[in-house]
């Protein structure tokens, strides 16, 4: 078996469940004091409310997600894809982080993008900037031999979103290549971008196609070479983009309790303090006490979340990873 089939099997096998689904999912911090994170998830629909980066973050007091689904589809243009926060359409730097991840950046230091250069790559939410090469065959796909794409964004994005490529556009595996986009001899240059995702925080492209209007800089620009033909109606670039736009990672929407879930979490804490009391003051046994919590916090989840019969969650878990069967 090809190495990075096993990748990809494990990362689907690894990702966390949340109230019952297993989507990929990743923590990303937003402080440096208190490891404070939010949650990123792919196929996940995001909005919600926004946060405050930790003053001790080198992006200190910028806006954190809120961001939704349907927001996340950019242009040709670098600095596209941005819901709020883009006043100045001349320049990337000083824009918040609405889907919970950096821009891309470029050489020559373009529209300010160095500000999330390579010095900070250390610390980039889900890791170094990647390519994977996007490939299928002609067994699934009517494609030339020359009709390749490439997707450039981070890694803990790429390797994911890779297993639904696979599952639903048919493409080879393959493995991430870190990619440094200010390098002069970079294989994909920002004039092959056909789409920006997220922010400008995710790409796709292709190195048969020349975007002359790449370089001006304006994030609203509307102007840009036209796809050829062949690109422009082809099935496989259409599913590759679709898929890239329902399952790239973004930042989760927080739940917020109910006034029932608020009253029940009350209760529990109340009732926590009562058993501790009660242990101190009479000397409960310790499986006595344990027993009590444990009922106390099923309650408290049932109330909060409610409860689903073990057939319907299975159901639910199975069409929710239905994206991981491979073809």
């Amino acid at each position: 078996m090809h190495p990075s089939w096993v990748l990809f099997a494990s990362q689907a096998l690894i990702a966390p469940a949340v109230f019952g689904f297993n989507k990929p999912q990743v923590r990303v911090s937003t402080t440096f004091d208190d490891f404070d994170a939010r949650i990123m998830d792919h196929w996940g629909e995001g909005g919600g409310k926004w946060v405050k980066v930790s003053k001790g973050h080198p992006f200190g007091g910028r806006t954190f997600g809120g961001a939704k689904r349907n927001e996340i589809r950019g242009t040709r243009a670098f600095g596209s894809g941005y819901p709020c926060g883009a006043d100045n359409q001349s320049t990337v730097a000083g824009r918040p982080f609405p889907f919970g991840v950096w821009p891309l950046y470029w050489d020559q230091n373009f529209m300010d993008a160095d500000e999330y250069g390579p010095r900070y790559d250390a610390i980039r939410p889900r890791g170094f900037i990647g390519y994977v090469p996007l490939k299928t065959t002609k067994q699934h796909f009517n494609v030339t031999d020359d009709e390749v794409y490439y997707a450039i964004g981070d890694r803990e994005s790429l390797l994911p979103l890779m297993v639904s490529y696979v599952t639903w556009c048919h493409v080879t595996s393959a493995w991430p290549s870190k990619f440094d986009p200010s390098s002069p001899n970079a294989a994909i240059r920002m004039e092959n971008v056909i789409q920006y995702f997220r922010g400008s925080s995710f790409a796709l492209t292709s190195p048969t196609y020349n975007n002359s209007f790449a370089r001006m800089s304006n994030s609203e620009l509307k102007e840009s070479t036209p796809l050829p033909e062949l690109m422009e109606y082809s099935p496989f670039r259409k599913c590759v983009d679709n898929v890239t736009e329902n399952a790239l990672a973004i930042v989760n929407m927080v739940p917020d309790l109910t006034p029932i879930g608020k009253f029940v979490l009350a209760l529990s804490i109340a009732g926590f303090i009562i058993c501790l009391l009660m242990y101190i003051v009479f000397g409960a046994g310790v499986y006595g006490l344990m027993v009590l919590m444990l009922v106390a916090r099923t309650t408290f989840q049932n109330w909060v979340y409610g409860t689903t019969p073990p057939q319907q969650l299975q159901w639910s878990r199975e069409e929710e990873m239905r994206y991981e069967n491979y073809p």
